[in-house]
């Protein structure tokens, strides 16, 4: 047999009516005790002084004084027992009051904590719409009501944009694979393909599976980055400008670089791919001899890395939309990347506690500005 439950509002209500009832008793013993003792002060000053011996006079006098006491003793009895017949009455009838009023105060103190379970009952992976929205006075249960508001947007924008990146990730990672079955297929379709036919199919597959493995690196990057940190070391962000810059080829672009020291704390390897992806992004869109800046510094306790490129020109709302996976303004293609340069260093600048930022140049062109905070200690 499955016991009682005993929900919060009950145990409220217990808990107000038995303190109502231990403040009900106090009271009326005080004042059982109270009266008690004004009686018997009062009750009989001639009892005591009252004696059997002398004159008839006296001991009528007496008999009197002693039978007033006997009475005064019998209505002092009386009395308190009226006293406390109607004061506990009196506290039963109260406390039947204050168990009816501790059910009604208890539903209502616990009504934002009712509204704040529908709404978490309401909730799940495909709906979390779902909101408390409570109203009332700024107190401890308001608080946890926009709490619980504020988490439910967080999961919300988060599922949202997980379910968003797997759309678009599996839109991308089909491509390749579209690519390489369309080439195999129009190769051996033929009866008797050419070993020379054989030879560019086989170069074809290859720079598709290529074009797969870094898309796929890219995802796990990102992926790594979401996570948030599992390193964290001294990093100098102009030592590994210098590196990225060293390894990377820049064509006919002029290079402009300013590297003052800019020390960090970090994933080095993250650190670097986010350099490594502005600096990328800066020569892939690109106008032709064109010009790359890039520098870094320390300023008010914070790192700063900006890149900046010459280009096409670029509307000011569209350049926040290239942090976004898998997003790309107009007139690029997927021949020009996947989608996911700036994205990731979003992601990188996130896990290291930084801010990451995008301004159109007048003359065509981005700067990309990265602000991380500096090494401490």
């Amino acid at each position: 047999m499955t016991p009682p439950r005993w929900t919060a509002r009950v145990r409220l209500t217990l808990l107000y009516t038995g303190l109502f009832v231990a403040c009900g008793a106090i009271v009326v013993a005080v004042t059982y005790g109270l009266v008690a003792s004004l009686q018997s002060r009062h009750a009989d000053p001639g009892a005591r002084c009252a004696q059997p011996d002398g004159p008839l006079r006296d001991r009528c006098k007496g008999a009197f004084q002693e039978a007033a006491s006997v009475g005064a003793q019998l209505q002092r009895e009386s009395t308190l027992a009226h006293l406390l017949q109607y004061s506990l009455i009196t506290l039963a009838a109260a406390t039947l009051l204050a168990a009816i009023a501790g059910w009604f105060a208890a539903g209502r103190v616990l009504r934002p904590i009712r509204q704040i379970t529908e709404a978490a009952q309401a909730a799940s992976e495909h709906n979390l719409s779902a909101r408390v929205a409570l109203r009332g006075p700024r107190d401890e249960l308001r608080e946890l009501a926009v709490t619980f508001d504020a988490m439910l947007g967080r999961l919300e924008a988060a599922f949202e944009s997980q379910r968003r990146f797997i759309a678009n990730a599996g839109h991308e990672l089909r491509t390749p694979l579209t690519v390489m079955r369309a080439i195999l297929d129009v190769v051996l379709d033929k009866p008797d393909p050419a070993p020379g036919e054989l030879h560019r199919m086989g170069q074809d597959v290859r720079a598709t599976v290529d074009d797969a493995e870094r898309l796929i690196n890219a995802l796990l990057t990102l992926a790594r980055s979401d996570r948030g940190l599992t390193v964290c070391e001294p990093v100098d962000l102009a030592t590994v400008a210098e590196d990225v810059l060293d390894s990377t080829d820049q064509g006919d672009r002029r290079l402009h670089a300013s590297l003052e020291p800019a020390m960090t704390s970090g994933d080095h390897v993250l650190l670097e791919r986010m350099v490594a992806n502005l600096v990328d992004n800066a020569l892939r869109y690109n106008a032709p001899s064109g010009d790359l800046w890039l520098t870094t510094d320390t300023v008010d306790g914070q790192v700063t890395l900006v890149v900046a490129n010459t280009g096409p020109v670029i509307a000011r709302p569209a350049a926040g939309v290239l942090f976004e996976p898998f997003q790309r303004l107009q007139g690029r293609t997927a021949s020009d990347g996947f989608g996911l340069g700036l994205a990731i260093v979003s992601s990188i600048t996130t896990a290291h506690h930084g801010t990451v930022a995008a301004e159109p140049r007048p003359g065509g062109g981005l700067t990309v500005t990265v602000t991380i905070p500096r090494l401490t200690g």
